[in-house]
């Protein structure tokens, strides 16, 4: 292999590896998102419902 092949060898592979670290920055900030997607949609439901039970209890008890 000359120098010119390896010097293209090593630039696909530094380019290779950019990649992947892109597309790992990429789907780590997806994962992020969907882990905090799930906290937040269970626990507004989970508000939203104490929040009628109040009103109904609220409305029972005037």
């Amino acid at each position: 292999m000359t120098r010119e092949e390896q010097d293209l060898a090593d630039e696909k592979m530094r380019a290779e590896i950019a990649s992947l670290i892109a597309t790992t920055a990429k789907l780590n900030a997806e994962t992020a998102k969907i882990m905090r997607e799930r906290f937040y949609v269970p626990f507004t439901v989970f508000a939203a419902v104490m929040v009628a039970v109040a009103t109904a209890v609220t409305k029972l008890l005037v």
